[in-house]
């Protein structure tokens, strides 16, 4: 081994061991477990859809499509569905004309709320698209096709690190994701790490953390901040965020997961949970010590989140190393 390549695996160790570690992921640690990205995940909920009963549904989103760039992908989509129900809410007549049909805004609410639907289906159970002779794979509930041993192996080679002392001198550490899924928490729990993600219960929990709360500082080994949400957040009646198994039926909620697309921060990033997700977020890159920010599977498509890191790397007492890795500089990480 050359002496270069030595010495930067010496320089990947040494901050892989940091006492002040976070982490953010993107779509791509997903991927090997049978979870779609993006492009993949929009087609998949367009072909759904296409065989819903509603084939006014498709229609829709053909038209939102079209509205939109070539490279755009579901949650865009989904923004923009949210923008109309906002206009259609202001209006007089609480409609608008989306490509050439009128959708009341109920109409909209229950589109929005079906496409949440689709995705979380997908996310749950598994999608592979076809690709060359291979034929694709839907999951189902009687046949997941979803997978975790890739996590569980991240985990243990993260956690069980042989270096005296690490897990005495570190703090719990922050995974920061974007995805829906539940492959991270599910993985920490099978590997026996205790975690904190801001519920409280067990297997059906209820939100306790709030927006300007503290994080605990002791007694976990990682912290799960899921800045976009959930396949298994739901908002109730009294809008308390829930954190509820598939198969249950209580408690009640209003019939949607809470899952909110990147690009709608008016909404995202004002309320709860969101809010809270985000001030976590950039407590983080901002505390003012010595910190590692490692970046895995995160293509730095979000603005917002972007933005944030740029924000805290301008200060001249920001003490933080990004680790990014990517098979190439993208535009983001060359600016920076």
């Amino acid at each position: 081994m050359e002496a270069i390549d030595t010495d930067c695996l010496k320089q990947l160790d040494n901050l892989l061991a940091a006492g002040d570690q976070s982490w953010l992921f993107g779509s791509g640690i997903s991927f090997a477990a049978n979870i779609p990205l993006m492009g993949p995940l929009t087609a998949r909920v367009f072909a759904m859809a296409d065989e819903d009963e509603d084939k006014g549904a498709k229609e829709v989103l053909d038209a939102v499509k079209a509205m939109l760039p070539e490279n755009s992908h579901i949650e865009h989509i989904l923004s923009h569905l949210v923008d109309f129900a906002a206009i259609a809410e202001r209006s007089k007549d609480k409609s608008i004309l989306v490509g050439e049909t009128r959708l009341e805004l109920d109409q909209l609410q229950d589109l929005h709320a079906k496409v949440l639907k689709w995705i979380s289906e997908t996310i749950r159970w598994g999608f592979v698209p076809k690709i060359l002779d291979d034929a694709e794979k839907i999951g189902s509930r009687e046949n997941t096709i979803v997978t975790v041993a890739g996590h569980i192996e991240f985990l243990k080679a993260l956690f069980n690190r042989n270096q005296q002392g690490i897990e005495e001198r570190r703090r719990a550490v922050r995974f920061f994701t974007v995805n829906y899924d539940t492959l991270l928490e599910d993985a920490l729990a099978l590997g026996c790490f205790s975690h904190w993600d801001g519920f409280t219960g067990g297997a059906v929990a209820y939100r306790s953390h709030r927006y300007g709360q503290n994080e605990p500082d002791s007694g976990y080994r990682a912290h799960v901040i899921k800045i976009h949400g959930s396949i298994d957040w739901h908002l109730g009646p009294d809008e308390r965020v829930w954190r509820v198994r598939d198969v249950d039926g209580y408690p009640e909620r209003k019939g949607r997961v809470l899952i909110y697309p990147q690009f709608t921060k008016y909404l995202a990033t004002q309320r709860d949970p969101f809010a809270a997700q985000f001030d976590l977020f950039r407590r983080a890159l901002g505390s003012g010590r010595e910190n590692v920010l490692a970046v895995c599977g995160y293509s730095f498509g979000d603005e917002h989140i972007n933005q944030e890191i740029e924000l805290a790397l301008q200060r001249p007492e920001n003490k933080t190393t990004i680790l990014a890795f990517s098979r190439s500089l993208c535009e983001v990480l060359d600016n920076w």
